[in-house]
């Protein structure tokens, strides 16, 4: 078994520690989701929690983790009678990604329980995490359908299993921690406020911090015991204090002056609920158990707001988490009692300064891969200032370029599908083959069962019970009975913006109209799970703005930023785009993709620009890529050259204005003709 990296061994990254010991000291807080660019010792100091959580006693034999002295009146393997139990360490239970729902909730063995009356079942990895923690790497990458099994289990502390009127119920009380890099996507706004606390981490920039990362590392995989023992009178000194701060923890007030303080900073920020209030008033009182307090102080609701309240706030997808910490000060201010302290900007505990916590020896952190990012940051800014209002020019644009403008407010955007069946990633964009939906017909099995269809496997079976003797009232099966449903629901798809940079669409007003549209799309791919990209052309050529990613947010970001001018090389930007969709069927087939033409239709540059634009789609169409193009044409005299186009494309033509879902109905047709779907 390989010796985990210690936990007081991480450099730095002050706030993810504590968060992830205040969970520790109090499992109720509700999780910790940690975000930050890759390389910054998420995963390792989560992994390494769990050899700092107390031992916990289970009934033995229980696959359940049921308490002996209040073990679980459903559990599968009860009942089980009170009495001792036998200590093990917590555990740490990890998700991939990839995981199906029967290894996250557990298999029910439909044939026994259908042809012998048994509930045979295989726990999945809720309960293995039952009283322990449950990790989720790339958490915002996690399919919805998983998505939402998690939420009931934290929401109702057990999971259940059904299949065709066979239930089994258990308990799931977990500790839920998740690690993401918001480059690749956001999580959905359901499982993020599920998460207590949030932090972002980032790679010091500091030298010397870098050299001792690096230092530590060496020697972690010179020798990783003797790394380990060096470290291990400080790891034992934080669990004894988790010990500690867990006994305190039923002894810790929390007054009606620090009461009012956490309901008015939730009242001040306008965060949804009262989830945050709760969170709130729990991490504080965690804050001071840690702290060896019996009383919450105004420095514990202030840390306890800059760690519950930061993914709470966003208004929208496009919103950077945060809190404005001034306005914190001055709520804290207003609302403080006469025996309150002034919190002021270092006043809490842990990363945020206040009353030192005791030396436990955790000190400076690792960070797993701290090697600078920079290279690889997504911030929407290409190094122009697109803001105030001067010309700039970059590589490929003409003279008579000008500035990035501002797009207009987004709207809610009528829904444009892949014509057809697909069989991609669960998603809610296009219909397709999926383990959830509605029931659509019947086939053998492909494997192990999993979704039955009770109806069409008692007609395969019927026929044959004669010959097999049935005598009784029951049914008797075989292997070839089994039917597997065959459901319809819906996938995500790669949605590919491909947008006209050049002269003809520079016109401020119009173009804000334009990034307004297209951001609106964007909103829509993100409540859809879709991964989009992003082509730009004008000048002498189009490049790659953004590769396909699930970052909604960096896409809006590079749209922001884009200025306009030049020629129109709409050629080249259909080719581009033809070369990013034959990459990604390479690397992920099952994935659909649509797309988004936005343009004037106006081609110039070299020779028969228009000719060349329309073989270039043509090449499109003719591999099957679905598309729609959104005409930006305008002015009294209009040329319809970008209806052209769509024909080329073998899609619809659309105006902004016809994109929005108040129109009038039937002007968003389906993006391809009746021909293709067929």
């Amino acid at each position: 078994m390989t010796t985990p990296y210690p936990f007081t061994a991480v450099v730095g990254q002050d706030d993810l520690r504590l968060a992830l010991l205040l969970n520790a000291v109090s499992p109720r807080v509700g999780g910790v989701l940690v975000r930050g660019e890759k390389g910054t010792a998420k995963s390792t100091a989560v992994r390494a929690l769990s050899a700092l959580l107390p031992e916990i006693d289970v009934v033995p034999g229980c696959r359940f983790s049921c308490d002996p002295s209040a073990p679980d009146p459903a559990c599968p393997d009860g009942p089980h009678e009170n009495g001792s139990g036998v200590a093990r360490p917590a555990r740490m239970v990890e998700l991939p990604v990839g995981a199906s729902e029967d290894r996250l909730v557990g298999a029910l063995d439909i044939e026994r329980a259908l042809s012998e009356g048994v509930k045979a079942f295989e726990p999945g990895l809720l309960a293995e995490a039952h009283r322990g923690i449950l990790y989720v790497d790339e958490v915002n990458l996690l399919h919805d359908h998983l998505v939402d099994l998690l939420l009931d289990a934290a929401a109702m502390g057990a999971s259940y299993v059904e299949r065709e009127g066979v239930s089994v119920r258990h308990a799931a009380r977990f500790l839920l921690v998740g690690t993401m890099n918001p480059e690749e996507g956001e999580l959905r706004p359901q499982l993020l406020d599920r998460f207590g606390l949030t932090v972002e981490v980032a790679a010091s920039r500091d030298p010397e911090t870098r050299a001792e990362v690096v230092r530590r590392r060496l020697a972690y995989e010179d020798d990783p015991v003797a790394f380990a023992a060096r470290w291990a009178d400080e790891e034992a000194a934080v669990r004894q204090r988790i010990v500690a701060a867990r006994r305190l923890l039923p002894q810790v007030r929390l007054g009606d002056g620090a009461l009012r303080q956490i309901a008015a900073t939730c009242a001040a920020f306008e965060v949804d609920g009262m989830r945050a209030d709760i969170v709130m008033a729990r991490t504080a009182t965690a804050l001071a158990a840690w702290a060896g307090r019996t009383e919450v102080l105004a420095e514990d609701v202030r840390q306890a707001a800059l760690l519950a309240l930061p993914h709470r706030r966003r208004r929208s997808p496009f919103d950077a988490p945060g809190l404005d910490e001034d306005k914190l000060d001055e709520t804290l201010r207003e609302f403080a009692g006469p025996e309150d302290d002034d919190p002021g900007p270092d006043g809490g505990p842990g990363g945020g300064g206040g009353q030192p916590a005791p030396d436990d020896g955790s000190g400076p952190q690792y960070g797993e891969n701290s090697e600078s990012s920079e290279g690889d940051r997504t911030d929407g800014n290409d190094g122009n200032d697109g803001n105030d209002g001067t010309p700039r020019t970059s590589s490929g644009a003409g003279a008579g370029e000008q500035a990035a403008v501002r797009a207009s407010e987004p709207f809610r955007a009528r829904v444009l599908r892949v014509p057809g069946i697909g069989e991609g990633a669960a998603g809610r964009r296009s219909r397709a083959r999926t383990e959830h939906g509605r029931t659509i017909g019947a086939r053998r099995p492909r494997g192990a069962l999993t979704k039955l269809h009770l109806a069409a496997t008692v007609r395969a079976a019927a026929p044959h019970q004669r010959a097999r003797g049935r005598t009784g009232p029951g049914l008797l099966l075989r292997r070839d009975d089994l039917r597997q449903a065959v459901r319809e629901g819906h996938e995500s798809n790669l949605v590919l913006f491909v947008v006209d940079a050049s002269g003809s669409m520079a016109a401020r007003q119009r173009m804000s109209a334009v990034k307004g549209a297209v951001l609106s799309l964007l909103l829509d791919a993100y409540q859809r799970r879709d991964k989009v990209g992003l082509v730009t052309f004008r000048g002498s050529g189009a490049e790659v703005a953004l590769p396909p990613t699930s970052s909604v947010d960096a896409a809006a970001a590079r749209l922001e930023s884009l200025p306009t001018g030049g020629r129109t090389p709409l050629a080249a930007g259909l080719l581009k785009a033809h070369d990013v969709l034959r990459v990604e069927r390479l690397r992920d087939p099952a994935r659909r993709a649509l797309l988004v033409v936005v343009t004037d239709g106006r081609a110039t540059g070299g020779p028969e620009p228009v000719a060349l634009a329309g073989r270039a789609a043509r090449l499109l169409a003719a591999e099957g890529v679905a598309s729609v193009v959104v005409d930006c044409e305008s002015g009294p005299v209009r040329l319809g050259l970008a209806g052209r186009l769509a024909q080329d494309l073998g899609g619809a033509a659309v105006t902004p204005d016809e994109l929005r879902a108040d129109a009038i109905a039937g002007l968003v047709r389906e993006v391809r003709g009746d021909r293709r779907a067929a």
